[in-house]
C-alpha cells in the first residue's frame, strides 16, 4: 500500500499544480512553443502524472482491503449463526440430560433405589437376590453417567455460548474498521477524481505535435518478438498476452481488455492463463519470487520509482512493455527508463 506521507500533504499542491499547468498548456502548447519550455512542462506534467498514478494505486488498494473486509464480515457473520446453532443444541442436550438426571433422582427419593443388604434379605432366592442387584448396579452406573453427560453437555454449551459471543465481537469490530475503511475510500477517490481531471486537460490541451512528444517521452521502442525467448513459461504467456495490447489507451483503475493502467495490464496479461496476480503495484512487489535486475527474464514483474508506484512486464533484450501514462497507449520502452525498484516473478 501506499502510505507516501508526502503524497497526502501534497495532494492540494498537485491540484494546483495541474491547474497551473492546464492553462499553461492552453496558452502555450497549440502555440508553436520553445521546445525547450515544451520539454520543461512536460517534464512537470510527468511528475504530477506520477503522483496521480500512486494515489491511484493507493485507492485500488484500499479498494482491495474493503472487499476483503466484507468478506471477513460475511465469514465472521456465518461461524456468528453456526455457533448459535450449536450453542441452542448444546442447551437443548443439557435440558433433556437434565430431565433424566431429575427423573432418576425423584426414582431413588421414593425408593426405587434400595441399599444392597435389604435387596438381597428379601429376595425371595438367591437367583433373585442377584437380579436384584445387577439391577441395582446398572441404575447406579446409568445415574453416573448421566450425571457425566449432564456436566458435559453444560461444559460445550458454554463453549459454544463463548465462541458465538466471540464470533459476534469480533464481526462487529470488523465491520466498525470497514465504515472507517469505506470513509476513507470515499475521500480517496474524491481526491484522485480531481486529480486525473488535471491530467486529463493537461492532455487533451497538448497540440498534435506536443502530444507526440508526450508520447514519444519514454522513448518507445519495437520488439522482435523471435528473438525473446524464456525460462517461465507462465512469464512469457504473460509477455505474449501483453504484446497483443500494444496501442490500447490508458485508463486509471482499467484492467482491460480494451483499456489498462500499469498494474491493470500486468493483472490482466496473467489472468488470460489463469494465473492471479495480485491487483496493485504494490502488492505485485509484493508477491512472487524476488528477482535481481541482473537475473530478469521475459514475463518478471519490474517496479519502479519509490513505493513500487509503477509496473511492468519485462519482455527480454532490455526492453519493458507497460501502460504508462494518460495520453499513452501501451507501449514498450527500455527496462532502465525508470528509477528501477525492483522485480518480482510469478
Amino acid at each position: 500500500m501506499v502510505c507516501n506521507l508526502w503524497l497526502r500533504r501534497s495532494s492540494c499542491a498537485v491540484i494546483v499544480a495541474a491547474a497551473t499547468l492546464g492553462s499553461t498548456v492552453g496558452s502555450q502548447f497549440t502555440a508553436a512553443a520553445d521546445p525547450d519550455q515544451v520539454d520543461s512542462l512536460i517534464a512537470q506534467m510527468e511528475k504530477v502524472s506520477r503522483e496521480v498514478e500512486a494515489k491511484n494505486e493507493e485507492v485500488k488498494h484500499l479498494e482491495e482491503e474493503l472487499t476483503g473486509k466484507e468478506k471477513s464480515i460475511d465469514s465472521l457473520r456465518q461461524e456468528v449463526k453456526a455457533s448459535g446453532e450449536r450453542a441452542e443444541r448444546a442447551k437443548s442436550l443439557v435440558d433433556s440430560t437434565q430431565t433424566e438426571v431429575n427423573r432418576l433422582a425423584a426414582s431413588k427419593y421414593r425408593g426405587a433405589a434400595v441399599d444392597p443388604i435389604t435387596t438381597v434379605i428379601s429376595a425371595k432366592n438367591p437367583q433373585s437376590a442377584i437380579d436384584r442387584s445387577a439391577y441395582l448396579a446398572s441404575r447406579t452406573k446409568r445415574t453416573e453417567s448421566t450425571v457425566e453427560g449432564l456436566l458435559h453437555a453444560t461444559e460445550e454449551a458454554a463453549a459454544e455460548h463463548n465462541r458465538a459471543s466471540r464470533a459476534a465481537a469480533q464481526a462487529d469490530f470488523e465491520l466498525g474498521e470497514m465504515q472507517s475503511h469505506k470513509k476513507d475510500l470515499d475521500r480517496q477517490q474524491e481526491d484522485l477524481k480531481k486529480q486525473t481531471e488535471g491530467i486529463r486537460k493537461q492532455v487533451d490541451g497538448l497540440s498534435d505535435v506536443d502530444r507526440q512528444r508526450w508520447i514519444q517521452k519514454n522513448g518507445p521502442l519495437e520488439v522482435d518478438m523471435a528473438r525473446i525467448t524464456g525460462i517461465n513459461p507462465a512469464g512469457m504467456a504473460a509477455v505474449q498476452a501483453a504484446m497483443t495490447k500494444l496501442g490500447a489507451p490508458y485508463g486509471w483503475g482499467a484492467t482491460g481488455p480494451s483499456e489498462f493502467d500499469c498494474s491493470g495490464l500486468v493483472y490482466w496479461a496473467f489472468q488470460q492463463q489463469g494465473k492471479t496476480v495480485p491487483r496493485t503495484s504494490q502488492a505485485q512487489m509484493g508477491g512472487g519470487t524476488p528477482v535481481s535486475r541482473a537475473e530478469l527474464q521475459p514475463g518478471d514483474v519490474v517496479g519502479y520509482y519509490p513505493g513500487a508506484t509503477h509496473v511492468g512486464i519485462y519482455v527480454g533484450d532490455g526492453k519493458l512493455v507497460h501502460a504508462s501514462d494518460y495520453g499513452i497507449p501501451v507501449q514498450v520502452v527500455g527496462v532502465d527508463s525508470m528509477p528501477f525498484y525492483g522485480a518480482r516473478r510469478y
